[in-house]
């Protein structure tokens, strides 16, 4: 019993400490939001400049772990995307912006590196909605983690698949990704395979064979170690068929998923950034030569609210 209540106390002052030390130092903040995540949920939405369609609505917020170097670097990307291929952008972390007299105004909401349930139950509800009617979402990376399970729509219906860790020992790691379709916009541009430095996530189950889904790259295992080592825990999270980039219909809608991008060197490779801008093509059906209705400069499309 003595052994217990020492082992209690040694929690709570391990948890305590992390707590007081998460007020100083962002990664340790950082650990602490993904053990503790925040319910923060914003109730007054941002204000919405006027776009040009098409129009992406790009979202941030983070509840849990905040891949910072990822949200900075990938917002540059995809500002870079935007710009050149014509499409309005409007970045937010503001929860509010889900509702339904907003969303039909974005053919596309990018999910990036969201983390920690950041969404109200009414905002998931106007998300679910908005794609099930025939909204275009991406998620990218931490937006298929752990920290959302708690969503069963999200997991169950809209991910296809539950996150059971990630690489550590080492956390990050090369491996090869074999691109199986080549017709999809995210994928048409890379090669038949493809080396990449991640921290690599794995999941309960692979999508292939759920009804709607398509399968465009899987991550060779043979090529990493697919590995969960923590002090003296090391547990195998191989899964044998492993896809790292997939499509997915639900209801009238379209979604695409990532397991790339937490770092934010990644954001600076072309094939990322191909894959990212097809991404964002297919979900939208956005034809490849279709023009913006009207000139916006891209500052006026990028206010962070």
């Amino acid at each position: 019993m003595k052994r217990w209540l020492k082992f209690l106390a040694w929690l709570f002052g391990t948890f305590l400490l992390l707590a007081v030390a998460a007020s100083f130092h962002p990664m340790v903040r950082n650990v602490y939001r993904a053990i503790n995540p925040s319910q923060s949920y914003n109730s007054e939405a941002p204000q919405i400049p006027e776009l040009s369609k098409p129009a992406i609505l790009v979202f941030s917020k983070t509840n849990g772990f905040r891949h910072d170097s990822a949200i900075e670097k990938g917002m540059e990307a995809l500002r870079v995307i935007a710009s050149q291929r014509g499409w309005s952008l409007f970045h937010t972390e503001n929860g509010a912006v889900f509702e339904p007299d907003i969303l039909p105004g974005f053919q596309v909401v990018l999910w990036h590196n969201s983390s920690g349930a950041p969404l109200s139950q009414k905002q998931r509800r106007a998300l679910r909605d908005w794609i099930e009617q025939g909204g275009g979402f991406v998620g990218v990376h931490a937006s298929v983690d752990g920290s959302h399970a708690d969503w069963e729509w999200y997991a169950e219906e809209l991910l296809g698949t539950r996150f059971i860790g990630h690489t550590m020992g080492p956390q990050f790691q090369k491996a090869t990704l074999r691109i199986e379709q080549h017709e999809n916009p995210a994928t048409r541009h890379l090669d038949a395979t493809w080396e990449h430095v991640e921290e690599w996530y794995s999941f309960d189950s692979s999508v292939r064979g759920t009804e709607g889904v398509e399968v465009l790259a899987t991550v060779d295992e043979a090529t990493y170690s697919p590995r969960l080592k923590i002090l003296w825990s090391d547990t195998d999270i191989s899964m044998g068929d492993h896809p790292a980039l997939w499509t997915k219909l639900v209801g009238q809608g379209r979604a695409f998923f990532s397991v790339l991008g937490h770092d934010g060197a990644s954001y600076e490779s072309q094939e990322h950034r191909s894959v990212l801008e097809g991404a964002i093509e297919w979900v939208g059906q956005l034809n490849a030569r279709e023009q913006p209705e009207a000139a916006q400069t891209q500052k006026e499309m990028e206010t962070l609210q």
